[in-house]
């Protein structure tokens, strides 16, 4: 990451432009600005983002296809900007390699908290040589398919647990259903959302202190889940 962290924002409304240019730059923030996908993807090729904004609905190539595009060459955290009623679109771009979404119209610090938990968000640890997972409250042994929340030992079924790991391995990001259940289940499953909540239930009783107000498994309504390990 550079000295000050370049944020790439892509968005083709002026007012949302130049607000994010002067409320992120005053953060500290690098900042570059692109109108649609096209010209986004001609901006990374010198820039180097840190952290990529971009809307959904653009001319010439949208989010989504920009999300796809970067995700060829990149894993850079992208957060992407809908509006209310865009349920489908917003799932459709975490699908494509998105890491989250903030809906419009956002505060000033929604989005800034957003942004900090994106650069400080660790890099995935799919790596078959991992074999331990410790994460704010959570030590997730792979090997001896054990875990402990906060220094005390949870019994969790072969499944819990590998949602639970798919979870952990993918910290502060907004998973959709599909996604979760195609890496747990296979692709034959990724419409059983059902399922997915009932496993999510069982977590949740298990790992919570308090099942009925989660902190750790938080729910992105019609799109999917979010895993907080704690500080």
């Amino acid at each position: 990451m550079h000295t000050r962290p370049h944020i790439l924002v892509v968005d083709d409304e002026p007012q949302i432009t130049r607000v994010l240019r002067t409320s992120l730059g005053a953060q500290g923030y690098e900042i570059r600005v692109a109108n649609d996908g096209e010209t986004a993807l001609e901006i990374v090729k010198d820039f180097v983002p840190d952290l990529v904004i971009t809307d959904l609905a653009m001319p010439h190539m949208n989010g989504i296809e920009l999300c796809r595009q970067l995700r060829k060459t990149s894993q850079v955290p992208i957060i992407v900007l809908s509006v209310r009623g865009e349920e489908r679109g917003k799932i459709e771009a975490l699908d494509s390699g998105a890491d989250d979404y903030v809906t419009k119209p956002f505060s000033t610090g929604e989005l800034l908290a957003r942004i900090r938990a994106s650069l400080r968000r660790s890099p995935p640890i799919d790596n078959v040589t991992q074999t331990l997972i410790e994460r704010g409250d959570f030590r997730i042994d792979l090997d001896g398919h054990s875990v402990a929340v906060a220094g005390k030992e949870v019994k969790l079924t072969p499944k819990e647990f590998d949602v639970l790991v798919y979870m952990a391995q993918h910290p502060n990001k907004v998973l959709t259903h599909r996604a979760i259940l195609n890496a747990v289940w296979g692709s034959n499953n990724v419409e059983q959302n059902e399922y997915l909540r009932v496993f999510v239930g069982q977590l949740r009783k298990k790992l919570e202190p308090d099942s009925s107000s989660p902190k750790y498994i938080l729910t992105e309504p019609w799109v999917g889940y979010r895993f907080e390990p704690g500080e």
